[in-house]
């Protein structure tokens, strides 16, 4: 049944009454949403795909919120599989979480109304405009894209089928970050010169080729699922459990991507989440300079900041500046700026408040603050550093036509070919 002509739950439970119903029925409690319980006409059915270290951190956030079922599990590992049931199957008090190796499975249930996708980043995108198509409200981790085309897919998907996407930048909804973002999009520091974000290392490469080893049973591990849209190539237990190579058989992003997703999003809201910059250096003295069209600077920077924790960034306006990190802490070059104002320091960037406030968009159509607009331009941002990078020379983008000015290498490297079936 299509998404566009299935009965949502929350629909039935305000038709009519069956012949059925009109025997005496004994109601619990929870079903009322008495003692403290949602009653279900209120709850958000989840679903978990690729649950591994950072999605069961997810995990708990999303079950600490009373008004959210988690029903169903999809991993290619078993053991993961089996973990994160135990985990719902705990937390909910029941056994009814049921178990996946392909997420297809997943989505086509009627009564699952959003996923969590924690997957490694060679899937984040492709599951995401899935999940869409299917009707299905997302919460995924970033990186969100692998490349350029992936994250105007991403947009244009999230954008047609209506459906409420949040990435997994929870540093939005973190009262020292909003604040630090607020004083530069409002003005308060003066026209805005430069954005600084901490890359965390800025190198490029391919996806590499390690010695083949025993592949494990289908039901262990499913490798073939597992490699999902990259390349093929034979098992290696340093694949299975690492990082970089989850994004398949294209350029591998560095920390241009993997911990500059974080901090460039940030100085993508400090300027309003206005479209990418149009044009990148390479890196030179631990600094990547890149340009807006009217002439602002993003900055990759390495090195130089106040230790303010991890994922520092900084706000450069012609009239003051702000930096901020981790620590919830935050350094003003005024004290006026706080114009009586108090902010909380919450350090360690949990995602609680993010997770809420998706959730709350679900209920309400809203709009999240990582929306799929925003992640895909703070995404370009870092795909298109990562070129310069890995060309080694200035690129030039053009953010209308979506593609790089006179440039055939650069232009080949906004995209990379799919394995068979998982085409987009």
């Amino acid at each position: 049944m299509s998404t566009s002509t299935r009965m949502h739950r929350r629909r039935f439970l305000g038709t009519g009454l069956s012949a059925a119903a009109i025997a005496p029925t004994v109601i619990p409690s929870s079903a009322l949403g008495l003692d403290g319980a949602v009653p279900p006409s209120e709850r958000i059915v989840v679903g978990g795909i690729g649950i591994g270290n950072r999605g069961t951190y997810d995990l708990g956030c999303f079950l600490e919120q009373k008004d959210v079922q988690f029903a169903a599990v999809c991993d290619v590992k078993e053991a993961r599989r089996q973990a994160v049931k135990k985990m719902a199957d705990d937390r909910q008090k029941n056994t009814q979480c049921t178990m996946h190796v392909d997420f297809r499975e997943l989505l086509d249930r009627n009564d699952i109304d959003a996923v969590l996708i924690a997957t490694g980043p060679n899937w984040h995108a492709l599951a995401a405009v899935t999940a869409a198509k299917a009707g299905k409200d997302v919460y995924c981790e970033k990186p969100c894209s692998k490349n350029i085309a992936q994250s105007l897919l991403l947009r244009d998907t999230f954008r047609r089928t209506g459906r409420v996407f949040q990435a997994g930048t929870q540093r939005r909804n973190l009262p020292h970050f909003a604040f630090a973002c607020e004083l530069a999009r409002t003005g308060r520091l003066g026209k805005i010169k430069r954005v600084y974000a901490h890359p965390a290392g800025m190198s490029a490469a391919t996806s590499g080729w390690l010695p083949p080893e025993p592949e494990p049973a289908r039901e262990v591990v499913d490798w073939d699922m597992y490699l999902g849209p990259a390349a093929w190539r034979p098992f290696n237990k340093r694949f299975l459990d690492g990082f970089n190579f989850e994004k398949g058989g294209g350029l591998v992003g560095g920390g241009v991507l993997e911990w500059g997703s974080h901090c460039v999003d940030l100085c993508q809201w400090a300027v309003n989440d206005r479209s990418p910059p149009s044009s990148y250096d390479p890196p030179k003295d631990g600094q990547l300079v890149s340009r807006y069209d009217d002439g602002a600077e993003l900055i990759f920077r390495e090195k130089g900041w106040i230790p303010l924790g991890s994922c520092p960034v900084r706000f450069e306006g012609e009239t003051g500046w702000v930096e901020a990190g981790d620590s919830g802490k935050i350094v003003l070059s005024s004290p006026e700026l706080m114009a009586g104002r108090t902010v909380a320091e919450i350090g360690g960037y949990p995602a609680t408040f993010h997770v809420r406030e998706f959730l709350d968009c679900v209920k309400s159509r809203g709009r999240t603050k990582g929306n799929a607009d925003a992640a895909c331009n703070a995404h370009i941002a870092c795909h298109a550093a990562n070129i310069a990078i890995y060309l080694g020379r200035t690129v030039r983008y053009d953010t209308a036509k979506h593609e790089f000015i006179d440039d055939a290498a650069a232009n080949r490297l906004r995209s990379e070919a799919l394995r068979e079936p998982w085409l987009m």
